[in-house]
């Protein structure tokens, strides 16, 4: 009933929904040599693949608040991190990364599209989708770069000062013993962490890199399937 364990129980169930978004389908085409997807289908995917994602990073930032009051404010520790706080950190999570999926899909439902399409990717990925509109993308786009910038950059600051204020305190920590048994409380988060960013990172660098579709989907795996298959082993092998 601890803090860390309520949010990686949380966590864990959206590593499970958010690989459910794309590994059926993709192992479905596999299998049947069909890769067709209805419009529906492919809205439905998006909406979804991007709530998720989104609350993947929320609940990361939540978790590294709470790494740097364990650490920073032992004392204080049980008296912030209350239930109710906690609970209102996950349920705002939830709350923003369904409102920004909702924005996502409800201006890609704008666009009309020519028939036949071919999605160059395993997945309906926003962007993919957006570049085959036949009508004007500009607000999608604009919309789109803002949102990345702003919920994407703000948990990811969140986490660099949470960790810039963690490296302090446990510098300030006399013995050796006392600074592994700080830095192992959240040596587990800062692994996760560091896979999720490095790998989303890497699939935005690769594709405006090399504007290669099997480069990209490469890389997409790492971030939609092989991450949060690690997290469940990463969090175990601590515990």
């Amino acid at each position: 009933h601890s803090p860390m364990y309520f949010f990686l129980y949380n966590l864990s169930l959206v590593d499970i929904c958010f690989t459910s978004t794309t590994v059926p389908k993709m192992l479905v085409n596999i299998q049947t040599q069909r890769k067709a997807i209805t419009y529906a289908g492919c809205i439905t995917q998006l909406y979804f693949f991007i709530c998720f994602a989104g609350l993947d990073d929320f609940l990361l930032a939540v978790m590294a608040y709470d790494r740097y009051v364990a650490i920073c404010h032992p004392l204080h520790y049980t008296v912030i991190m209350n239930p109710r706080l906690c609970g209102l950190l996950v349920l705002m999570s939830w709350i923003m990364g369904s409102l920004n999926s909702l924005l996502q899909s409800l201006i890609v439902l704008r666009l009309s599209f020519c028939t036949d399409l071919e999605i160059p990717h395993f997945f309906c990925e926003l962007k993919e989708v957006v570049q085959l509109a036949c009508s004007d993308t500009f607000l999608n786009n604009m919309v789109m770069y803002f949102i990345t910038v702003l919920l994407a950059g703000g948990p990811l600051a969140g986490i660099l000062y949470s960790y810039s204020k963690i490296v302090s305190s446990i510098r300030a920590i006399p013995s050796a013993e006392g600074k592994y048994k700080a830095f192992s409380t959240c040596a587990s988060h800062l692994s996760v962490v560091s896979l999720f960013y490095c790998t989303s990172i890497g699939v935005y660098l690769s594709s405006v890199a090399t504007h290669s579709s099997h480069s990209s989907i490469a890389a997409s795996v790492m971030y939609t399937v092989v991450t949060p298959m690690l997290n469940p082993f990463i969090y175990s092998l601590r515990n």
